[in-house]
């Protein structure tokens, strides 16, 4: 695999590591290159060259936040470059897609960018950790990041874990999150169910009692405490209502008719109603509790 070969050098150590290891490599087609202080070559990029990361996690952009950039960018111009790396006859968006969409908008032809050689995996890794440090991931775009670390590049949980420099437990309990059905995730991802709601949810198999939850955390606003405790409360077996306990008379009278039937007699009294229960354990002494009654003139 080739990610396997670069995990030393590059994961766990976040971003700068990465950036750090890697020399700035030439541009196909430059306008302008300026050296910063930290040896970093900003090469000025012609637009149309760049296309987005296809394996960028962030799915969901807010139009009205990349307009807002858009003018900032109309005004005072990109202030941190884009990180890209070549691709075929493009550079693709290692970090900053929406600087990217937001220069597009604002006109500009050139933007600034760092120039990597990354992996399939660095890449990716880049791409998860920069919008994690920047929160721009909702969380069911975040835990499909981090399952993708581990689905195609194979990387165990604990891996993941000191590469995005979040703990084991957070990694866990992320990847929870994507056993939910897809109603439940788009609520997540909507804002309108916390990740505290949502994993409370995970183990609910009844698709009936998870979708009235979610309607009383959406239309009521319970707690993640309430939707803990209606989910344990429908784990619990229902009680069955307690006997009442018999009088002293009525349980004389049962023994008195046990002495006279020859079987065990139960008076079961309900209100002003009830019944008499007569057990017999075979045939022949049901025949012979019926010669019995029918004898009672």
């Amino acid at each position: 695999m080739a990610g396997r070969s670069t995990k030393s050098r590059g994961l766990g150590r976040g971003l700068d590591a990465l950036f750090a290891d890697q020399a700035p490599t030439t541009s196909k087609n430059t306008e302008k290159e300026v050296q910063t202080a930290d040896g970093n070559t900003i090469i000025y990029i012609d637009i149309n060259e760049i296309k987005p990361n296809e394996n960028q996690p962030r799915k969901l952009f807010d139009k009205e936040k990349i307009e807002e950039l858009a003018e900032s960018i109309r005004a005072h111009g990109i202030i941190q470059p884009l990180v890209v790396r070549p691709s075929g006859k493009y550079y693709e968006i290692v970090a900053g897609e929406r600087r990217w969409r937001a220069a597009r908008i604002a006109e500009l032809s050139t933007v600034p960018c760092i120039i990597r050689e990354f992996t399939d995996e660095e890449n990716m890794l880049v791409a998860i950790i920069e919008n994690m440090q920047r929160e721009d991931l909702n969380p069911i775009e975040e835990a499909e990041g981090l399952n993708e670390m581990i689905r195609v590049y194979g990387l165990t949980q604990e891996e993941v874990s000191k590469s995005v420099s979040k703990s084991r437990p957070y990694i866990t309990n992320a990847l929870r999150l994507l056993k939910l059905p897809t109603s439940v995730q788009d609520l997540v991802i909507e804002g309108k169910m916390t990740t505290g709601h949502a994993r409370a949810l995970v183990n609910v198999t009844d698709a009936k009692l998870r979708d009235t939850i979610c309607k009383k955390v959406v239309e009521d606003g319970i707690s993640v405490r309430e939707v803990e405790k209606l989910v344990a409360a429908s784990g619990k077996p229902k009680k069955k209502p307690a006997k009442r306990s018999k009088s002293a008379d009525t349980l004389s009278v049962e023994r008195e008719l046990k002495d006279i039937y020859g079987t065990k007699v139960s008076i079961n009294q309900k209100g002003k109603k009830g019944t008499i229960e007569l057990e017999y354990y075979s045939k022949e002494e049901l025949n012979r509790l019926i010669d019995i009654l029918r004898s009672v003139n």
